[in-house]
């Protein structure tokens, strides 16, 4: 097998073009991806079944035709098979039906090995990919993944979605010992989770934060950074040629007052933060994978745009080109081919 160019610039090597990828590229923007999901039934039944998922994780790849596939799963998961019923909602999303109130909720979850045994059906997914792309022989890499443990525990203690966080930071600032509770748990059951998918196949995993930005930068450290450094730290010492990419989202405050930190190999830029900040602040240390801003996507002209200036932006520094953040589901499929395609072309060498 030869070099794959997404890994190599994960590592900062040289490459012939800038690879590209983006964030829910294996989603409901694509009509083959919807077949799929009908034949399945739900969204979580999809995330089930390793045949239907690893279907869905190559689609981005034969239809856009981007540098590396990203594993069709979801961050919840992780709390689902820690014991927490989850449940999809139409015109509502995930929704937990007793989200932790207490110490003794809590206790009253799975842990470590106890949890991350459980979600065999996504290490089955892994392992039927890594045979696929092998076979292929294209060097297309393979992305695995996990929730940041703070978005994680939003969901868990808020059980959905929300817009404001206001029961996650009420506990932050009334029962702060309950919340890191919370998220040392989460923490012990992803450090073992990424592992697994690192065994399983993966060439490569990506950490989102989410909500990030829901934290005031000068708490964030505290209740979200340290844990996401926990665990690359664990990665690394396990599987220090394995890349590693962190994705906290609207974390410019963060960024400016340079508490950016951690033996990881990638930071991805949210779309509300100029890169060129990202590039003067971080581009020594890590290699920058972002921004454009996803509703560019229905303009090829402004997609044109976006993708020449950052080019421009990230010239003689290290880069990987993305959505700052998820493809949204209306966006035509052609939009999505140009836009890799102005990505190769934009930056090729």
């Amino acid at each position: 097998m030869g070099s794959k160019i997404f890994v190599d610039a994960c590592l900062g090597r040289e490459t012939p073009y800038t690879p590209v990828w983006m964030m829910r590229q294996a989603g409901r923007y694509l009509p083959q991806y919807m077949a799929v999901r009908e034949r399945a039934g739900n969204f979580l039944n999809l995330c089930h079944n390793p045949e239907m998922a690893k279907e869905v994780t190559l689609q981005p790849l034969d239809i856009v035709g981007v540098d590396a596939a990203i594993l069709f799963s979801d961050i919840l998961v992780v709390p689902n098979e820690m014991g927490m019923e989850l449940e999809f909602i139409k015109g509502r999303g995930p929704i937990f039906h007793k989200p932790i109130k207490s110490q003794e909720d809590l206790d009253a979850l799975r842990g470590g090995e106890d949890a991350s045994s459980r979600l065999t059906y996504v290490y089955e997914t892994i392992e039927l990919l890594r045979a696929e792309l092998d076979r292929r022989g294209d060097n297309k890499a393979l992305i695995g993944f996990t929730g940041a443990p703070w978005t994680l525990a939003t969901y868990m203690i808020e059980g959905q979605g929300t817009k404001s966080y206001n029961i996650s930071k009420r506990m932050m600032y009334k029962n702060p010992e309950l919340l890191k509770a919370i998220l040392s748990k989460v923490t012990d059951v992803v450090k073992l989770y990424l592992e697994r998918q690192i065994e399983a196949g993966v060439d490569v995993v990506q950490i989102f934060d989410s909500w990030a930005s829901a934290i005031e930068p000068t708490k964030y450290d505290e209740f979200g950074w340290s844990y996401i450094i926990e665990i690359v730290d664990h990665i690394k010492a396990k599987y220090p040629d394995t890349p590693v990419i962190l994705f906290p989202k609207g974390v410019s405050p963060f960024i400016e007052r340079g508490l950016v930190y951690g033996n990881f190999d990638v930071f991805g830029v949210d779309w509300s933060t100029p890169m060129a900040l990202a590039k003067e602040k971080l581009g020594d240390r890590y290699v920058l994978q972002g921004n454009m801003e996803p509703c560019r996507l229905y303009s090829k002209e402004m997609t044109t745009e976006c993708v020449e200036s950052l080019a421009e932006t990230m010239r003689g520094g290290r880069h990987i080109f993305n959505l700052g953040h998820g493809i949204l589901p209306d966006v035509p499929v052609e939009n999505a081919i140009h836009f890799v395609n102005e990505c190769k072309r934009a930056s090729r060498r």
